[in-house]
């Protein structure tokens, strides 16, 4: 997200590497995913093909396998360097990034890329939205229409999660959302067990804790990720999914958007765009586009959902 006022002093922290330069820096990888595969990684809207795959998301993949092995590593030369034991604990991998701009793809897809490598066999993905507060607590607490905003988060529950995934314990849970409930599913879990790679997928993963005091989410990441594009962009991608999403998953009885599947388009794109304008873009300005320049890398997409650019933050 460009800001004129902030654009140059953030992005200096930055090597800006063009598609075409970055699409060489992975020469001779063999692309281990077919086309189905990659359809089915694709989220509603991307236009995720073999050629993005391979010009973009190889050679970061092979970057993060990188830093995993390196960071591995580190972490055993400090255990022979403090005379203990060999601790290794998984790498963690942050990815942010507005509504409807495509980060729960590439979280999708860096979690099967990633696991080819032969240092990163065991990757696992958790998104943040199990850790949204169950909606009769949002409604308790009078934030319901602001579900998705960092208040809406039960963040010390994140933190303890990531916390106990970087103390190597064996097993931990994090609680499930169900995308067509647009709720907390009671009794439902998704597990870590001790993977090498987990990746964090959510809009504010990056954001600073609430007081100086406080742990952030992004304090325990090992790398980070934020998918990046301009506004108006994102909006028009946000309207098209909403338009796409009332002749799917909306159809489905048990969809608490039900009632959206049989308006036409016309009664749905005013409805969008009030979605749009009250909700997420507000969040988008206040919340997550302000934690951009927090991120190890920034995926720059175009308008056509491609990514043009890619930022690694100098060492």
């Amino acid at each position: 997200m460009v800001n004129d006022e902030t654009s140059a002093p953030v992005d200096s922290l930055y090597r800006d590497v063009p598609r075409s330069e970055w699409a060489r820096l992975a020469p001779g990888i063999t692309n281990p995913l077919s086309e189905t595969e990659i359809v089915q990684l694709r989220g509603l809207g991307d236009r995720l093909d073999i050629t993005e795959v391979r010009e973009v998301y190889l050679p970061l993949s092979r970057l993060l396998s990188t830093y995993a092995e390196n960071t591995q590593r580190l972490g055993a030369e400090t255990a022979d360097f403090l005379g203990e034991s060999d601790s290794t604990t998984p790498f963690v991998l942050g990815v942010a990034g507005s509504v409807a701009v495509g980060k729960s793809t590439v979280a999708r897809l860096l979690r099967e890329l990633m696991s080819r490598w032969p240092g990163t066999p065991r990757v696992e993905l958790v998104t943040t939205d199990g850790f949204l507060y169950p909606n009769a607590e949002l409604e308790r607490r009078g934030i319901m229409d602001r579900k998705g905003f960092p208040e809406s988060y039960d963040r010390r529950s994140l933190v303890q999660f990531l916390v106990d995934v970087k103390s190597g314990e064996p097993e931990v849970r994090a609680p499930f959302y169900s995308h067509m409930r647009y709720d907390i599913v009671p009794d439902a879990h998704v597990t870590a067990r001790r993977p090498d790679v987990l990746i964090v997928e959510g809009l504010n993963v990056l954001s600073p804790p609430p007081t100086p005091n406080d742990i952030a989410v992004a304090d325990l990441f090992d790398f980070s990720i934020y998918v990046d594009a301009e506004e108006e962009h994102i909006e028009q991608w946000y309207v098209d999914r909403f338009l796409a999403l009332r002749q799917r998953a909306f159809t489905n009885p048990s969809s608490y958007f039900r009632r959206f599947a049989d308006i036409s388009d016309e009664e749905a794109r005013p409805l969008a765009l009030g979605y749009w304008h009250d909700i997420n873009l507000p969040n988008l300005r206040e919340n997550v586009a302000p934690t951009r320049h927090r991120a190890t890398l920034i995926l720059r997409k175009a308008a056509d959902h491609t990514v043009e650019n890619v930022l690694l933050r100098k060492l």
